[in-house]
C-alpha cells in the first residue's frame, strides 16, 4: 500500500494541471478597498434567555482522544454541563461534562459567563453529538475526533488567518465550509479585530464568537494568538496582554509540557502541530525558546512524520506591510526549523497569500556575509495566509522584482486546503474567495522532509493565476 502511492501521487503530479511553483505574482488583484464590519445584530444570539452561544471546540489533548467545548451563556453561570454520546449509537448512556466558568472585565465591558468542558477518554474517528443548555434553550452539535495517530493516516486541514468579521470575512468562512474536505482548521491568528474598534470594544469578541459558531462548533479549530489578541490598552487602563483571548479560548497546552497557552503542540492524525506565539518573549533562556527547544527533538516522525508549525508574524514576506517584522524570531529558531526539518510553517498578519520555496537562511555569522536565504532541502515551505477578509483591507504592496525564494504570491482573500496523504505526500490548494470552490488559484504537491526529502520543482507544470 505504502509502494502503492508513491507510484500513483508520482502519477497525478505528470499528469495534473497544477502548481509545483509558481514562480511569479498572479496578476489578479482583489478590490484595494478594505470592507466594514458587519453591524453586531447581523450576529444575533441564539432565541433564549440564557441560551449557549459562541460555540466552539479544540482538541483537549496531546493525542486526540479529548476535546475541549467552549460556549458562553450571557445571564446566567449555569447550566455550565455538556452532555454527549456517540452518534451511531443514540440508546447509549448519555455522559456529561462539567464545565470550569469563568468571566471577566475590560474597561467598560463585563463579559458573559465562560464555560470550558473537557471531554475524555473519547473513541477516535468517532461522530459524537453533544448538547448545552437545557429546556427549550438547549442547542445540540456535532463533532468527529480524529483518526488514531499513524504515519500513513490521511487527514485533511483548513488553513485561515486574520479572518475578522466583513462581508469579505463571511465570503471566506463560507466558501471554507462549503468545501467538504476540510476536517479541523489549523487558525494562524487574529480572530476577532474588536481592538479595531473604540476602546477595543469587547462585544465584537461576541459577534465574532457567533458568527464563526457554524464551523467552531463541528470542527475543532487549533488557535494561534496574533498581534489582534494582545489588546494591551494602557491609555484605557488596560495592562494584561491577551485577557479577552485567553479567558474566551482555552488549549491543551499543558499535555505538552508548556508554561503558556500561548505555545503549544498536539498531535492530530499524521501531523505533529507546534503553535508559537510572535508576541511573547522568545529570546534565549525564555520559557517559550526554553520549550521549543526540549519539544522539537521529542518529534517522532515514524509516529507523526508531518511536522507542521503555526505563528502569526511571518519570516519570510515580500509584501512592503509588516516587511521583515518575524525576522527576530527568524534568526532565533530558523536554524532548529532546519535541523529539525520542519515540513511546513504557516503564518498569517500580512492580509494577502505568498507560499516560497524550500529556503533558509542559517549560515550568516555577522562577518561571512552570508545573508542570503538559499534553496534548502532540510528547509520547511512558508505560507503567508493573513488574508481571510478583516477591516483591514488587502495588503497589495508587494515588493518589486519578486524575491527568488517566493514561488506564488497574490493580493486576494481566501483560505487554503492541506491534505495529508501518507508519510510522503500531501496535495494543498489555496482558494481565492473570487473562486468557486471546485477552482485552485494556487496548487502543489508537497514531499515530507523526513522520508522522502526530494526536490518538488523537478516536476513542474503551470499555476493557475487567472
Amino acid at each position: 500500500m505504502f509502494r502503492f502511492w508513491i507510484v500513483f501521487c508520482l502519477w497525478v503530479q505528470v499528469c495534473a494541471v497544477v502548481c509545483i511553483n509558481g514562480c511569479g505574482t498572479s496578476s489578479y488583484v482583489r478590490k484595494p478597498f478594505a470592507s466594514h464590519d458587519l453591524p453586531i445584530h447581523h450576529f444575533p444570539s441564539p432565541p433564549g434567555f440564557n441560551a449557549p452561544q459562541q460555540v466552539h471546540i479544540t482538541q483537549g489533548d496531546h493525542e486526540g482522544r479529548s476535546m475541549i467545548i467552549s460556549w458562553v451563556t450571557p445571564v446566567q453561570p449555569t447550566p455550565n454541563v455538556v452532555t454527549y454520546w456517540e452518534a451511531a449509537n443514540p440508546n447509549c448512556i448519555h455522559k456529561q461534562a462539567h464545565a470550569k466558568t469563568t468571566y471577566y472585565r475590560y474597561y467598560n465591558y463585563t463579559s458573559g459567563y465562560i464555560h470550558h468542558a473537557t471531554i475524555r477518554r473519547l473513541k477516535y474517528d468517532t461522530q459524537y453529538i453533544y448538547e448545552l443548555g437545557k429546556h427549550n434553550e438547549t442547542r445540540r452539535f456535532s463533532f468527529t475526533t480524529p483518526p488514531q495517530v499513524g504515519p500513513d493516516v490521511p487527514y485533511t486541514f483548513g488553513v485561515i488567518g486574520d479572518l475578522g468579521q466583513t462581508c469579505d470575512s463571511n465570503q471566506t468562512l463560507e466558501h471554507y465550509v462549503a468545501n467538504p474536505k476540510g476536517k479541523a482548521v489549523l487558525f494562524v491568528g487574529d480572530l476577532s479585530y474588536a481592538d479595531d474598534h473604540p476602546f477595543h470594544d469587547n462585544r465584537r469578541w461576541d459577534s465574532w464568537g457567533r458568527f464563526v459558531e457554524k464551523s467552531t462548533a463541528y470542527q475543532p479549530w487549533i488557535w494561534t494568538a496574533g498581534n489582534h489578541e494582545l489588546d494591551l490598552a494602557p491609555e484605557i487602563g488596560e495592562n494584561t496582554p491577551f485577557r479577552p483571548y485567553l479567558h474566551r479560548y482555552y488549549v491543551p497546552y499543558k499535555a505538552s509540557q508548556s508554561t503558556s497557552p500561548l505555545w503549544y503542540s498536539i498531535k492530530h492524525a499524521s501531523a505533529y502541530i507546534i503553535v508559537l506565539s510572535s508576541y511573547s518573549a522568545y529570546g534565549k533562556y525564555t520559557p517559550q525558546y526554553n520549550w521549543l527547544e526540549q519539544e522539537l527533538p521529542k518529534v517522532n516522525r515514524a509516529e507523526t512524520p508531518w511536522l507542521i508549525v503555526l505563528l502569526h508574524s511571518p519570516w519570510y514576506n515580500s509584501n512592503n506591510y509588516h516587511y521583515m517584522e518575524g525576522e527576530s524570531m527568524r534568526v532565533m529558531f530558523e536554524s532548529w526549523f532546519v535541523k529539525h526539518k520542519v515540513d511546513l510553517v504557516f503564518a498569517g498578519h500580512v492580509h494577502s497569500y505568498e507560499r516560497s520555496k524550500r529556503i533558509s537562511n542559517v549560515k550568516y555569522n555577522i562577518t561571512n556575509g552570508l545573508s542570503t536565504p538559499v534553496c534548502d532541502a532540510s528547509a520547511p515551505v512558508y505560507i503567508t495566509i493573513g488574508d481571510g477578509g478583516n477591516v483591514e483591507g488587502i495588503a497589495n504592496n508587494f515588493t518589486e522584482p519578486q524575491p527568488s525564494y517566493s514561488a506564488f504570491r497574490e493580493a486576494s482573500f481566501g483560505h487554503a486546503i492541506l491534505e495529508l496523504k501518507n508519510r510522503t505526500h500531501a496535495h494543498y490548494t489555496w482558494h481565492r474567495n473570487h473562486d468557486g470552490e471546485a477552482v485552485a488559484a494556487d496548487s502543489t504537491w508537497f514531499y515530507n522532509r523526513y522520508w522522502y526529502p526530494h526536490d518538488e520543482d523537478q516536476l513542474s507544470s503551470s499555476t493557475t493565476m487567472s
